[in-house]
């Protein structure tokens, strides 16, 4: 008998571990994370703010913050206040941009703008912002976050002729950067210039002003967006969370929180 209520008692002593792993997973999957803030309240909800599920987010006139969770980012205009429970409408295609967005690695295809009427040639399209959070923008630099250093890849937004252009490290050493015409992505030259945490090297090319790029690795590469924001906000590589924070329309504000 004794036996029996014993096995009983381990039996319940597992359910309820169960039972808290599953809502400790639930609300590790609801957390958000501030990835952009401007306004009177940008002190309370600053970039790389973790909140928890259903946090109450209460905004002032003027305030906009946006908010990154697993079903893709959100828009909160105030004044109001606001609940991050998920019961909001999103674009159903969100969570799909956030993901391709997040994906490491260089291949991507080269876009080109609509047909025009008169029957000419596609005209290629210059993107403002490159369509994968881990490439580096040489036309801006900043500090990066780097995932994978063997796929880090160099952008640039146009691509109508070849490109050329020069990495520097402090130390003086240098690699080539040479794009081909319609192609955005070339790899870092790793091979003759090794991608060093913490180092800042400059990019320089006969278009443009060099600039400063400063390269963050991030020693175990995260395993969901929010993981990836919240280590980007630790290290100060901004320029991702800004190109996070693209991701949220104008049409996504929030749902006022019930009183």
């Amino acid at each position: 008998m004794g036996w029996v209520d014993r096995n009983r008692a381990r039996a319940g002593v597992a359910g309820i571990v169960a039972l808290v792993g599953v809502a400790f997973a639930g609300g590790a999957l609801a957390q958000s994370v501030v990835v952009r803030s401007t306004g009177p309240s940008a002190a309370a909800y600053p970039q790389g703010k973790k909140l928890p599920a259903n946090a109450t987010v209460v905004l002032k006139g003027g305030d906009q913050v946006t908010v990154l969770d697993k079903s893709g980012t959100r828009v909160l205009a105030g004044p109001g206040t606001f609940t991050l429970n998920g019961a909001v409408n999103r674009d159903g295609g969100g969570a799909t941009a956030l993901a391709a967005m997040m994906a490491r690695g260089g291949a991507v295809r080269t876009r080109t703008g609509a047909v025009r009427g008169d029957g000419a040639a596609p005209v290629a399209t210059v993107p403002s912002k490159p369509s994968n959070v881990w490439h580096i923008d040489v036309t801006k630099g900043g500090t990066y976050c780097v995932a994978d250093p063997a796929t880090l890849v160099l952008w640039r937004p146009d691509t109508t002729l070849d490109g050329i252009g020069t990495l520097q490290s402090p130390d003086g050493s240098t690699a080539d950067v040479n794009w081909r015409a319609g192609n955005p992505l070339k790899l870092w030259p790793a091979a003759s210039l090794p991608v060093t945490d913490g180092q800042t090297y400059t990019f320089s090319s006969p278009v443009g002003a060099p600039v400063k790029i400063r390269t963050m690795l991030l020693g175990t590469a995260p395993t969901d967006e929010v993981e990836a924001a919240v280590a980007m906000a630790d290290k100060g590589c901004s320029a991702q969370l800004d190109l996070l924070a693209s991701l949220a329309s104008a049409g996504q504000g929030g749902v006022p929180a019930q009183p």
